[in-house]
């Protein structure tokens, strides 16, 4: 695996780029790396540390809008559906997950790709070497880095 400073600082130049360019960030996770998720979607779009406009991130893990997806489609549809909704082409995607192999995030991965998003995984526990719990820390981690990164590189004196 890379070093965790450039992985850092390759995902925040792509959400800089694609924050200057006028798109979007969609974040998806389950378990806890749903509230990781919804956490990095918070960093962004209200603030890290830095008094600045809010950027465009979304999180695909509201309750009501996955649990209506499970019931009519099937949990594996839970993301793919809001991305097939709200994605275009030179917006991102970014999957957190642990394992790498849930069914609805590679769905996701999927639906993204071929509307010509561009998609970014956290590294897994495969990549880390950590148990779940490891990987975890690890992207909250990098959600702060990254957070105070796009500030600086989008809003820095």
């Amino acid at each position: 695996m890379a070093t965790e400073d450039a992985i850092e600082s390759q995902i925040a130049n792509k959400l800089i780029r694609c924050f200057k360019k006028g798109n979007k960030v969609l974040i998806c996770g389950n378990g806890g790396s749903a509230a990781e998720a919804s956490h990095f979607a918070g960093e962004l779009m209200c603030k890290y540390k830095m008094e600045r406009p809010a950027l465009p991130a979304i999180t695909l893990n509201d309750p009501a809008v996955v649990s209506a997806i499970s019931n009519d489609y099937g949990y594996t549809f839970v993301f793919r559906r809001q991305i097939e909704a709200l994605g275009k082409a030179g917006d991102l995607l970014i999957t957190l997950t642990c394992s790498g192999l849930s069914p609805n995030i590679l769905w996701a991965e999927e639906k993204a790709r071929e509307l010509g998003m561009t998609v970014i995984r956290f590294p897994t526990n495969k990549e880390t070497g950590l148990d779940t719990a490891g990987s975890q820390e690890l992207h909250l981690k990098m959600i702060h880095r990254i957070s105070g990164a796009v500030e600086e590189g989008m809003f820095g004196k």
